[in-house]
């Protein structure tokens, strides 16, 4: 089967958002601060492009900031949307949920393990919320993916 590769990068933006909303439940069910926090990490996001000049404290809403780390956010999404899709395009759909959540993990040890050497800021993302998030966003990328895939072939 071919790669649908405007599928696979929706894909990787979708879940984008599902990690993001998963993050921000699992932030409120543990009773740490959710808005806090997602502004925490968006300006770690954003400070890959804007610089650490960008880091918090205080983690207050800027457009600016926003704008950078949702850009940050969605093409790293859309880059890792697109290499799952090549992987799982084949897949029956249990495999490939498989390899979603597998992948998911990897990307959360290559973003908060791997891109630490160069943005060492990222390393106080390290926790177990965190990589539930990278699992549901491989997960829901594959999801997304094969059913669009599925319906296209």
């Amino acid at each position: 089967m071919p790669v649908r590769w405007r599928a696979a990068a929706l894909a990787g933006l979708l879940a984008g958002l599902v990690a993001t909303a998963v993050q921000l439940l699992l932030w409120w069910a543990t009773a740490r601060q959710p808005v806090g926090m997602l502004l925490r990490d968006t300006r770690l996001a954003a400070a890959i492009v804007m610089g650490s000049s960008v880091l918090p404290p205080p983690a207050t809403f800027d457009w600016s900031v926003m704008a950078a780390a949702t850009t940050v956010h969605g093409v790293l999404s859309i880059a890792y949307g697109l290499l799952l899709g090549r992987m799982v395009a084949h897949l029956p759909m249990r495999s490939a949920l498989l390899a979603g959540g597998i992948l998911g993990l990897v990307i959360f040890f290559i973003n908060m393990y791997g891109f630490t050497v160069l943005f060492p800021w990222f390393a106080v993302s390290r926790d177990w919320i965190t990589a539930i998030a990278h699992l549901f966003f491989g997960m829901s990328a594959a999801l997304i993916y094969k059913v669009s895939h599925d319906q296209q072939t």
